[in-house]
């Protein structure tokens, strides 16, 4: 029997070039021939922290040469134990012989593919001369979507926030030696006008990014709110905003940011301009002009974990 392969998060956090995982993801998403089923959600009480916590299901498989799954738990109160609120991890196959090839620790392979969406999404819908970026949230994700922005588009000046202002002062102090300037800021209002790229990434019930704030030119991406309850953008966000999502699969069902200005008659699903799988195969079109607005949403989605997989094992093992 073939050596299963451990692919850890060391090896993906020193190994990842975000140009080349976003073209990855464009290749899989052009292509469309990557089979996914509606990923698995099943909440789960947890009376000890009392908040629920959540198990993940992600599977996909492209006929004839690779598939995989990704278990995931999502538990909110773990900070209470100095442990990340995300824990999982990705079992990618031989879709032959049905055969283990790998077993990857999922959260840094999480946090690499949906930084490499959020700019895979911003290289059809941020102005292309964006140079200044907020970032709405410290934790895993924000480095990475600092990175991945930073990767696509030439921005010059971060600006940071969250709940835990020693946090932000934290990542700036991560980020010092990059290519651009980056500053932990205590209020969003400071410089959500200022903008060209905001990017929210959090666990956040209520909105943190209000329409009110937004100028022409903006595009805001959306990637926290994992839950139908969850919101981290209000409803004038939404209709000002020309709307995208990661996939129309997930992106209508799961998050409160698309749900519930849906439900409510805020937003039209015909409103919504396309997902990444219209925009990579050129299908559609992402920014028309550069006042517009554009809101991406994603909830990420089980093609990306096979892309992201595919990507770290081939680069593993020199194929």
């Amino acid at each position: 029997m073939e050596k299963i392969i451990q692919i850890d998060n060391n090896y993906i956090e020193d190994n990842t070039s975000f140009l080349e995982l976003i073209s990855e993801l464009k290749s899989s998403f052009s292509s469309q021939d990557t089979i996914v089923p509606m990923r698995h959600h099943h909440d789960f009480a947890n009376p000890e922290v009392n908040a629920d916590s959540t198990l993940l299901l992600m599977p996909a498989w492209t006929p004839s040469k690779t598939a995989g799954v990704k278990i995931v738990t999502v538990s909110p109160e773990n900070s209470q134990f100095d442990l990340p609120s995300i824990n999982g991890t990705y079992i990618y196959l031989d879709a032959v012989k049905g055969t283990i090839k790998a077993i990857l620790e999922a959260k840094s392979l999480t946090v690499k593919r949906t930084a490499a969406a959020s700019a895979l999404a911003s290289s059809f819908l941020s102005i292309e001369n964006a140079s200044s970026l907020l970032m709405i949230g410290t934790g895993a994700l924000s480095v990475n979507l600092i990175k991945a922005h930073a990767s696509v588009r030439p921005i010059k000046n971060v600006f940071i926030w969250g709940r835990n202002f020693s946090k932000a002062q934290a990542i700036c102090e991560t980020l010092k030696d990059e290519d651009f300037t980056i500053t932990a800021i205590e209020n969003i209002e400071e410089k959500i006008s200022d903008v060209d790229i905001i990017s929210c990434a959090t666990l956040s019930k209520n909105p943190l990014v209000f329409g009110k704030y937004l100028k022409a030119g903006q595009h805001v991406d959306l990637v926290g709110a994992y839950k139908k309850g969850m919101r981290e953008a209000d409803d004038e966000t939404i209709t000002k905003g020309a709307v995208y999502v990661d996939t129309y699969q997930g992106g209508l069902k799961e998050s409160g940011d698309i749900l519930i200005p849906l439900q409510t008659g805020v937003l039209k699903e015909e409103d919504i301009n396309a997902d990444l799988f219209e925009l990579s195969s050129s299908k559609k079109t992402g920014r028309k002009t550069d006042e517009e607005i554009t809101v991406f949403k994603s909830v990420g989605h089980a093609l990306e974990d096979l892309a992201a997989a595919n990507y770290f094992y081939k680069k593993y093992t020199n194929e």
